[in-house]
């Protein structure tokens, strides 16, 4: 498995993650129809105003149409926060530990 995880911090982040808590929903059935879809979290950074996401998919393919997924859909409804491009790290999971 894949991993791609998107750290937003800088001007424009914690607008940019009021939005994406507000329209939650929406994010989440996008992301969820990626091919080789596996998790996906978003999560409000303790230590800035932005925070990070992650997701997980089968092979790097699906990474790539997510990251390309969250770009559009940023431009398309956020393009007006002006926020700061995001640190990405890709990677191979290692460990995936799950309670279901």
């Amino acid at each position: 498995m894949d991993v791609v995880v998107r750290t937003y911090t800088g001007k424009g982040s914690k607008e940019l993650f009021s939005l994406l808590e507000e329209r939650k929903a929406e994010i989440e059935k996008l992301l969820r129809s990626t091919k080789g879809f596996v998790s996906y979290t978003l999560a409000r950074s303790s230590e800035s105003d932005g925070g990070l996401s992650m997701t997980v998919c089968q092979d790097k393919a699906g990474i790539d149409e997510s990251v390309n997924m969250a770009k559009d859909w940023i431009a398309k409804n956020a393009a007006h926060i002006g926020v700061d491009a995001p640190k990405v790290s890709l990677g191979k999971i290692i460990i995936h530990a799950t309670n279901s």
